[in-house]
């Protein structure tokens, strides 16, 4: 008895609480993973309920949701989920019924895409200025942004309260807020991707304006108790471009404004630091990509910190807490084992490993590496065992298939919204 004891010890098992109040039962999480798993309408079906029901049994304290769309003509992809005005609600209950049956809280991370639009997708590509995302030859795939009209940007503001509000009501236990990886509140904090010259750009208390009267105004519209997070990026790993100091500063413009937990990240579709490709240094210095940035954020930083990218074991993780953050994100590992936190209680070895990818091009790595952690999603979804091995060449070709099916539905979908 006293060894399984021994065996349980770790600070990953001990809770934490909020400070909003409510307490998560460990300080493992479940961070947001983009599933593009949407069923008709753009609502969570049965596959995501499946999904979550297993993620909420493995172990995980929180669960975060892959990212939830505001806005219904702006969409990361076309499987993307989206929950606005018009939307049925039910699902979305159902969704955090199955997320909470094993005991785990849930979050759902609300975003918008801005100018990480594909250019073939319908609706809109909106952006701080009109500068398209720049991956070399790959560029043409990303749409043209337009440039924001004072007025799109504080319909887009209302929009991020709208769906926290229905999250909350749909049952949900907090929402995060996207402002990473290069998606629309990131585009505006960076100056490469923000040239605007009015009160949205400039300095960087105006490039952050937009991410705080979003955390306002959801704030506004939720319950005290609710949980209130910011994913952010330590750094854009683009020369001239958002880095730790910035992030530093902008935790403090968070702080008095109900901030929860702040997650740090990094990266864009531009330098994708958050599958480790980043090519900086400071990504590969660890199993945890982030955790240098990480250390050095966590000594100013008035709210606790949340740090997400490669951990696949629990002695990692315990170096995460020990840093000071306060938890620690999880995504490809929960990927190929749902239960794996489950498995860290009575086994401290217990790991997963995924080959890397090894292909030339960062961008067209980037996106196999992630259709080949979509496709254990879908596996899991379906009631199956993961097979990680998978040819990440392979699972890219697939999701294409995938994609190109759920476009037309979604095409189909957008119309008969607009009618």
């Amino acid at each position: 008895m006293s060894s399984a004891v021994e065996k349980t010890s770790s600070p990953v098992f001990e809770p934490f609480t909020l400070p909003s109040g409510s307490t998560l039962p460990n300080r493992l999480v479940k961070a947001a993973m983009e599933e593009n798993m949407a069923s008709r309408g753009q609502v969570p079906g049965k596959p995501l309920f499946e999904l979550y029901r297993r993620w909420s049994e493995g172990g995980a304290g929180l669960l975060i949701t892959g990212n939830v769309m505001v806005h219904a003509e702006a969409l990361t992809g076309p499987a993307g989920v989206v929950l606005d005005a018009g939307s049925p609600l039910e699902p979305f209950r159902e969704w955090a019924s199955a997320a909470k049956s094993g005991g785990a809280r849930v979050w759902m991370q609300i975003n918008h895409p801005g100018r990480q639009v594909g250019a073939d997708m319908p609706g809109v590509a909106w952006g701080p200025s009109a500068v398209r995302v720049d991956v070399g030859k790959n560029s043409k795939r990303f749409a043209v942004p337009v440039e924001m009209s004072p007025r799109r940007i504080e319909e887009t503001v209302a929009r991020f309260a709208e769906t926290a509000r229905r999250a909350e009501e749909a049952g949900f236990d907090g929402v995060e807020v996207h402002a990473a990886h290069g998606y629309l509140l990131s585009q505006f904090l960076s100056p490469l991707a923000n040239r605007r010259e009015d009160r949205w750009g400039g300095s960087l208390e105006n490039r952050a304006r937009l991410l705080l009267d979003v955390v306002r105004a959801v704030r506004a519209v939720v319950a005290p108790g609710f949980a209130v997070a910011v994913k952010l990026n330590s750094a854009d790993f683009q020369r001239g471009g958002f880095d730790a100091d910035d992030a530093a500063s902008v935790i403090a413009m968070l702080a008095p404004l109900g901030v929860d937990l702040v997650e740090l990240s990094g990266g864009s579709y531009e330098s994708p630091a958050m599958t480790g490709r980043s090519g900086d240094d400071r990504t590969r210095a660890r199993e945890a990509y982030f955790l240098t940035l990480a250390e050095q954020l966590v000594r100013t930083s008035a709210l606790p910190l949340m740090l997400t990218g490669g951990v696949v074991r629990r002695p990692v993780a315990e170096e995460v807490l020990a840093s000071g953050v306060e938890l620690v994100g999880m995504g490809s590992a929960l990927a190929v084992d749902p239960g794996l936190p489950a498995k860290w209680r009575y086994d401290a070895a217990a790991k997963v490993e995924l080959e890397p990818v090894r292909i030339g091009d960062k961008a067209v790595a980037s996106a196999a590496g992630m259709a080949r952690v979509r496709r254990q999603l879908r596996r899991v979804g379906a009631g199956r065992r993961t097979k990680p091995g998978v040819d990440p060449k392979l699972a890219l070709v697939v999701e294409t298939v995938l994609q190109a099916v759920a476009l037309r539905r979604y095409r189909g979908w957008l119309r008969g919204r607009a009618v």
